[in-house]
């Protein structure tokens, strides 16, 4: 979905600098999954060996974050970065029209909380649906949802509910990102860390513990989400491999 660039740091505190790019070519903030990918590439190929004692930082935008370093039981590289405190924003109570955008009946959407933004470093529309199928069966319009998420100041639109496919995770989720042409994406750091501090926010799941988002399943790439809020603090962790390498001569 994104495309990052690593760079020299303009800020002495950071360790490197990361920019990130869509499809049509807008840059997009926030420590999420692009970024990951960027540091699981570093640790691997740049930074030799690292303890978790080992302190980095990344710059994006603004803003520098911290990242840990670790590795699980079976010896992955585990990340976790820090993102900025969460803002919440506007939200949007025209249901009709929110179903629509989305390819579905009103019927779908969950009555109990409005569609709201929520940011962690990217302010994302937090849309609540009644259950995994109806998360499967939207089918964006990407004229009316673009206009919805200009109207709310929102960047993306993720759909999440409260059903999951493991007793541990406390949401199903998708992502599209018109604005940004982004169709979908597999794994959004930068909306499940919103995600899980409305869930906190609104009593779904308790604070101070790691929470596990599950994305990706409708396009056959399966993500688990770890995020873990403590007050403002919040930090979103994950592993991967590097399924290819190259260069390019420019």
């Amino acid at each position: 979905s994104e495309t990052t660039f690593i760079l020299p740091p303009t800020d002495s505190a950071a360790t490197v600098r990361l920019r990130s790019f869509t499809p049509n070519g807008s840059e997009v903030f926030g420590a999420g999954h692009n970024a990951l990918g960027a540091w699981l590439w570093l640790v691997e190929t740049r930074f030799g060996q690292v303890t978790p004692e080992t302190g980095f930082a990344q710059q994006i935008g603004a803003d520098v974050l911290p990242v840990e370093v670790s590795r699980n039981l079976d010896g992955q590289i585990v990340i976790s970065m820090s993102q900025s405190a969460p803002s919440f924003g506007k939200k949007f109570t025209d249901q009709t029209r929110l179903a629509d955008s989305l390819g579905l009946g009103r019927s779908a959407l969950s009555t109990g909380f409005d569609a709201q933004v929520v940011s962690t470093g990217a302010g994302h529309l937090l849309v609540p649906l009644v259950d995994q199928a109806a998360v499967d069966g939207a089918i964006p319009d990407a004229r009316k949802l673009t206009a919805i998420l200009e109207d709310v100041d929102g960047e993306g639109c993720y759909l999440y509910s409260l059903d999951s496919n493991s007793a541990d995770a406390v949401a199903y989720a998708r992502f599209f990102n018109p604005i940004m042409g982004i169709s979908e994406d597999p794994a959004t750091g930068t909306a499940a860390g919103p995600l899980v501090s409305l869930l906190i926010s609104r009593g779904h799941c308790p604070d101070g513990v790691t929470a596990i988002v599950e994305q990706g399943y409708s396009l056959g790439r399966p993500s688990r989400i770890r995020v873990t809020v403590n007050g403002t603090d919040v930090k979103v962790s994950g592993s991967g491999v590097v399924v290819a390498d190259g260069v390019l001569h420019l």
